[in-house]
């Protein structure tokens, strides 16, 4: 009986050779050969934005609050772009997989077309709504001319920022998430360099405050998309002349994978916002608690995140090469190890849990909390990565909008009520016990889920 979940596999176009290996190598040495560039990448795309908070706060209080405002705006525009790359990162994987490297090449660009599109409306409509906006999400009117001078030429760079972020996408869907990654390690380097030069005004460069910052993250994405153009066109053959009569079929295929990954990527902000507000209740000292745990938990799951991101491309060709029991054992072998990886960690952490509480506060309120969190929460963590994997696996299957289910699942109908009956029941160790077993529960319920999505594509292992 045919599977009417499987997607219809076409085999036309020329064919080029498994050159990364996703086709046919040991499934465990493809995944890490994927997996370790990409921690440094997102390693990376961390220090940028700590660099630039470091440098930007010693302007000042008021310098760093405005510039903090801006960090919802920046994210959720960001969102667009993040979305759309998945849709390319999945459409490529899938045809580079069935060979079909014309069509990879004409979706790429329409794609990066798209993603230009976009960033260019959103940031024309942000240049004209700056004031109104963050008025409108709590900026005193003192901050708002800081926020005006950083988001001003923000909203001008970002166009930028979009052909690199889709164009490493695309790159890692051909198998290769080195070169990604390199882009982003220099592009990091390069706004380290700038930061103090233009904020500061030192030597030859002019005092520019936070536009400096603003104008160092632009000139870096600059290099960025010099960077992933010259890979994509040189030496992927990536990039084809735009076919108007396939322009909105394929802008159509992107967006139906790019829009509810997007929004999924804006839920756990949304979700931790909210998690925020119930700690607030309990008092300052669990604020400040939670605010450096996911500082701290930001380097726990870097792994979990770089081996999701890496299981798409591996995923999407293997399923555009009609190998749906490959695609599906490293599913598999990607949650076993997230498992392990995980509970390893967790039994390291133990021990470091209280130095950590006192490193990152003095205040022993906030230590005593911190601590509650470090020796419960990352118990769990395994499993919230098999669900994340899940998500990455459904979106590698075009069915984003089962992944989108999934997280609004995991973070509303699990941990924000399963968080808010803990601190009722026991304050905010009660809250992190939900956490906990809202990971845990939402972990198993994947596995399962899993599971079950083998047998549908008769993907079970070959005995």
């Amino acid at each position: 009986m045919a599977d009417h979940n499987k997607p219809e596999i076409t085999k036309a176009g020329d064919s080029r050779p498994d050159k990364h290996g996703l086709l046919s190598e040991p499934i465990p040495d493809v995944l890490k050969r994927l997996t370790v560039p990409m921690i440094f990448g997102m390693v990376a795309i961390l220090m940028f934005n700590l660099v630039d908070t470091f440098f930007i706060s010693l302007l000042g209080t008021e310098a760093l609050a405005a510039v903090s405002f801006t960090f919802p705006i920046t994210f959720a525009i960001n969102c667009i772009t993040m979305g759309i790359s998945v849709g390319i990162s999945t459409s490529i994987g899938r045809l580079l997989g069935s060979g079909d490297t014309r069509s990879a090449a004409r979706l790429t660009t329409h794609g990066l077309l798209l993603a230009v599109m976009m960033m260019v409306l959103a940031s024309t409509l942000g240049v004209l709504t700056i004031e109104p906006l963050f008025s409108l999400i709590g900026a005193r009117a003192d901050l708002l001319p800081i926020i005006s001078d950083y988001m001003s030429i923000w909203y001008l760079a970002i166009p930028l920022l979009v052909i690199p972020m889709a164009g490493n996408s695309a790159i890692r869907a051909t198998g290769d998430a080195k070169t990604p990654a390199k882009i982003m390690i220099l592009a990091g380097a390069i706004n380290g360099a700038l930061d103090p030069l233009l904020i500061f005004g030192i030597g030859p460069f002019p005092e520019l405050g936070v536009k400096g910052a603003a104008i160092a993250s632009g000139i870096s994405w600059a290099f960025a998309l010099a960077g992933s153009l010259h890979v994509l066109i040189k030496r992927e053959k990536l990039v084809a002349p735009p076919q108007l009569s396939r322009l909105v079929g394929d802008w159509r295929q992107i967006l139906q994978i790019g829009t509810p990954a997007g929004l999924s990527n804006a839920l756990n902000p949304l979700s931790g916002a909210l998690l925020m507000a119930l700690l607030a209740i309990q008092g300052t000292a669990s604020v400040a608690a939670y605010g450096a745990a996911m500082r701290i938990e930001s380097i726990l799951i870097t792994v979990m995140m770089a081996l999701g991101s890496a299981l798409m491309p591996f995923m999407a060709q293997n399923l555009g090469a009609d190998k749906p029991q490959r695609a599906f054992a490293a599913l598999f072998t990607a949650m076993r190890f997230a498992i392990l990886f995980q509970l390893l960690i967790f039994i390291m952490m133990v021990p470091l849990s209280w130095p950590l509480s006192s490193l990152f506060s003095q205040d022993p309120a906030v230590q005593s909390q911190l601590w509650h969190y470090l020796v419960l929460v990352p118990a769990s963590y395994g499993l919230q990565a098999v669900c994340m994997l899940l998500i990455s696996a459904l979106n590698a299957m075009h069915r984003p909008v089962d992944a989108l289910i999934w997280n609004l699942l995991r973070l509303f109908a699990l941990l924000l009520p399963l968080a808010w009956l803990g601190s009722t029941l026991h304050g905010t160790k009660g809250l992190f016990v939900g956490i906990a077993v809202a990971n845990a529960v939402s972990g198993l319920t994947a596995y399962l889920y899993a599971v079950r999505l083998r047998r549908r594509w008769h993907a079970e292992p070959i005995s």
